[in-house]
């Protein structure tokens, strides 16, 4: 109990004195008990102790796994869930089972009529509160806000400010960012760098997301690549380009952009944590032939060390959504990297879970680690500054030397 107060119940707390409406159960136990079926923290903490007056809602199908198998006995499952607190259950299927077991369980006196007065008041003072009873269509007033360059301006400016920065050069010395716009030729690899779906992941105009680049509007990170780099810069997109096309091209340098694929809730459990196929091929290929920046695009830190000696530089751009143009961004320059590692980056899965703070922590990259860069107008700028003030040095220390020597030749004294 003292964990679950003092770590995880502060947020919670906060929110409901804040006047938050709405709070859902998780699939989750404590203490093996299921949260769908938890009075003590439903009812006796969350109402009663923090004086929640809005409604409980459970997940998905969530009072169905209050039993293992799921769905084993309906009747108790609505009875537990319902005598816990929650006051809106979510039933995305059968729900005429469910209105027949509640009316019964009711009936026959196991619920009582006022746990139902509780939960249809709650609901009943969300929806009044919202003004659902006057106005209970959406407001479409703003409809055409959705997806306007100003709100695609805010997003392009959140990818690049969550952008990580977690290796830049094989030294300190030879640093590889920010890239320069004016080469040759460039290489752009991997199957996330031209998919939006890929960018975007889970819950993006469907649950599990989508692959490609039709469902939505947006920048992939190729394309912003192209856009950003000098007309006569020539950039080859090769999705699983292998070691010998890459050695025969004479490619100035090589953006890697591999990653997860889309995912959604349990959909996403992994023990692995492995980045998808061919990520880690691509990453072999491409960058034991020429300079290689990776970006990985991913929800979470998943398998990056076996490879990490191999790379110039390397990235963490999480999901970007629609404005891969937020990522080239950093990657050429126009703006610096800033962001910070939001939770600690693994070696390996066995070392799962690991938290700063622990006895023995020992991870590839620590929670809050993210190098900077500036950009190429800070770099000049500074340069410039650091040229303006020592061309008068310079000038100075002749000028003293002319002095000395002519007072030398006249045999003045100082």
């Amino acid at each position: 109990m003292h964990s679950l107060l003092s770590i995880h119940m502060p947020a919670y707390s906060d929110s409901v004195i804040k006047g938050v409406s709405t709070v859902m159960i998780s699939y989750s136990s404590w203490n093996g008990e299921k949260m769908h079926a938890n009075r003590e923290l439903v009812t006796g903490f969350l109402k009663d102790t923090l004086k929640f007056k809005g409604f409980v809602i459970s997940d998905w199908e969530g009072i169905d796994r209050i039993t293992t198998p799921p769905h084993a006995n309906y009747t108790y499952s609505v009875q537990a869930a319902v005598q816990a607190g929650i006051d809106m259950v979510m039933v995305p299927y059968n729900y005429s089972e469910f209105i027949s077991d509640l009316t019964n369980l009711v009936n026959s006196g196991i619920i009582s009529m006022e746990r139902i007065d509780d939960a249809v008041q709650r609901i009943l003072l969300v929806k009044f509160a919202m003004g659902l009873f006057e106005n209970p269509l959406a407001d479409y007033s703003l409809v055409n806000e959705l997806g306007s360059q100003a709100h695609r301006d805010l997003a392009r400016e959140a990818v690049r400010k969550s952008m990580v920065l977690l290796k830049n050069g094989k030294n300190e010395t030879n640093q590889i960012l920010p890239l320069s716009k004016k080469v040759h030729k460039i290489l752009v690899a991997g199957a996330h760098a031209d998919n939006l779906g890929y960018q975007c992941g889970g819950w993006t105009i469907s649950w599990q997301g989508f692959s490609g680049n039709k469902n939505t509007r947006g920048t992939t990170i190729a394309d912003a690549i192209k856009s950003t780099v000098d007309p006569s810069t020539e950039v080859i997109y090769s999705e699983n380009p292998d070691a010998e096309f890459v050695k025969s091209n004479d490619f100035a340098y090589a953006i890697v952009v591999v990653g997860e694929h889309p995912y959604a809730e349990t959909a996403g459990d992994s023990t692995t944590l492995t980045m998808a196929d061919p990520g880690p091929n691509v990453i072999n290929n491409v960058c034991q032939g020429v300079k290689c920046v990776v970006v990985v695009i991913s929800g979470r830190p998943i398998v990056i060390e076996p490879y990490l000696a191999s790379m110039d530089a390397l990235v963490a751009a999480w999901l970007p959504g629609s404005e891969g143009q937020g990522v080239a961004d950093v990657l050429f320059g126009d703006y610096g990297f800033t962001g910070k590692l939001p939770r600690t980056w693994f070696k390996t899965v066995d070392q799962l879970p690991m938290n700063y703070g622990d006895p023995h922590y020992d991870p590839l990259f620590p929670l809050g680690f993210g190098l900077k860069t500036e950009s190429v107008k800070e770099l000049v700028a500074r340069s410039t500054s650091a040229g303006v003030v020592g061309r008068p040095f310079a000038l100075l220390i002749v000028a003293t030397l002319f002095i000395s020597l002519f007072s030398f030749e006249r045999g003045t004294k100082f």
